[in-house]
């Protein structure tokens, strides 16, 4: 870090505090989440940058803020075993909503489609951007900076780890054991629920077609054949033992499913205060476009630089969606910085796994090479995938933007991770520090690359 870019990371940095100290909580849609967007138009006019606001429709509770109606959905479903056991028929019920219940929960809360947002209560989100233009105007390509404003609802699990700090093993165990335990409880529900309407219909059917006289040989053949399947098992012992365990798997169900109800905290004042998720990646956005409106002649030749500050990527990256879908950009990057403050984790994000997106490998390739060459030893060896949710480099990549996300941050869910206790005194500020080196060292990548190549498109 020289003096000359030291100012900068400073500025960052009290971004991060700012953002944790002074405005606190920011859920998607929220007024903490506002208030940091007023924050941050604010800071772009101080450098002589117009903001741009433009607001979106979200759904917060669409997504993973949704998680805990899956726990409930387990307590009623839990509830109505009794009853389904002393009539059949409510076993349909419960298999049609166990399947809508399914349907909703891998496209929405896991795959991020936006699908069913209209079922949910709605707020009004935002983006605020600025852009730097080159001394004369005219640019050839883009360089999008962005990181995601809003914060997550207290991961409660997570949190309650806390206690288990130096021993992250056992706070991995204590907290995912739990939340593991409950999900296999709800979907256990919903498969017995499945199969018992199976049972139940296989039974109705057969007796239906088998008492029919219309000449229908084929369906009564079929349906002598669904009688023995059903009746083989009804007299099975199998199929006792297990009508005796629905007596007490309902109980144990609604433990588990309480424990998914636990899973995201309800109260804003609860929810996470995002220093290191995102408002690290707010600030070095910030500082990196302040550094080239007060160093012109550092700009890449023909580049045109923009901070994006993007909402609701915690409600499932709404926000990058929405500026993606607005913004028709060509020959555009993207630098997604998201959670830069474990100094041992340095790395590049280089696919959602659950979102079936591949990032950009020429970006992959710049960042490993700005490692190398500022002597950063990462424990993920520079480059990991994200297992779980979505970052902001999906919709842009799927927009035909050259996209990665850059990351310092321990993989494993720990005691911080979207809790409370995500606070500035935690990480170290010249790992903030680093972290604008890197970016400023891709960037510089970024314009010798297009001086030789031009724009090539997302490179899979």
């Amino acid at each position: 870090m020289s003096l000359e870019t030291k100012k900068y990371s400073d500025v960052a940095n009290e971004i991060v505090n700012d953002a944790a100290h002074k405005i606190g909580s920011r859920l998607p849609g929220s007024e903490g989440e506002h208030k940091f967007h007023d924050y941050m138009a604010d800071k772009l006019r101080e450098i002589g940058i117009t903001p741009h606001k433009e607001e979106f429709a979200v759904s917060p509770r669409s997504s993973i803020g949704g998680i805990p109606y899956a726990g409930y959905f387990g307590l009623i479903m839990s509830a109505l075993v009794y009853f389904a056991l002393n009539n059949a028929y409510i076993w349909f019920g419960m298999a049609l909503a166990g399947i809508c219940f399914v349907i909703w929960l891998v496209f929405s809360c896991f795959l991020y489609k936006t699908w069913f947002d209209m079922f949910f209560p709605q707020k009004v989100s935002c983006n605020t951007y600025g852009e730097l233009l080159p001394e004369d105007g005219n640019y050839n390509y883009t360089i999008v900076l962005s990181g995601h404003t809003d914060t997550s609802w207290c991961w409660r699990h997570s949190e309650h780890a806390y206690r288990h700090k130096d021993k992250p093993i056992v706070g991995i165990i204590a907290t995912y054991g739990k939340v593991g335990f409950g999900a296999v409880c709800v979907f256990l529900l919903v498969g017995i629920a499945i199969f018992m309407s199976i049972f139940y219909g296989a039974q109705i059917l057969s007796t239906t077609f088998g008492l029919d006289e219309s000449g229908y040989a084929f369906a009564a053949e079929w349906a002598s054949k669904m009688y023995t399947w059903a009746n083989n098992i009804k007299n099975s012992t199998s199929f006792n033992v297990f009508n005796t365990c629905l007596l007490i798997l309902p109980l144990i169900t609604a433990i588990g499913s309480s424990f998914v109800i636990m899973w995201n905290d309800p109260h804003e004042e609860n929810a996470s205060r995002g220093a290191m998720d995102n408002a690290t990646g707010i600030g070095l956005s910030y500082a990196v476009i302040k550094y080239f409106k007060e160093n012109p002649d550092k700009m890449p030749k023909g580049a045109r630089i923009i901070d994006l500050n993007v909402g609701s990527e915690e409600a499932g990256l709404r926000g990058s969606m929405y500026f993606a879908k607005e913004h028709k950009m060509e020959n555009c990057w993207n630098i997604n910085i998201d959670s830069v403050a474990d100094k041992d984790y340095f790395e590049v994000v280089i696919k959602d796994d659950w979102q079936m997106c591949r990032f950009d490998k020429d970006l992959e390739q710049m960042f490993k090479d700005t490692f190398a060459e500022m002597q950063i030893e990462s424990k993920t060896k520079g480059c990991i995938h994200n297992p779980v949710g979505g970052c902001d480099s999906t919709p842009m990549t799927r927009a035909g933007i050259k996209s990665v996300t850059f990351a310092a941050q321990n993989p494993i869910l720990t005691y911080y991770y979207h809790t409370w206790r995500d606070m500035p005194e935690r990480f170290e500020p010249e790992t903030v520090e680093k972290g604008l080196d890197v970016v400023l060292g891709v960037i510089d990548k970024i314009g010798k690359f297009q001086e030789q190549n031009g724009f090539n498109g997302v490179n899979h």
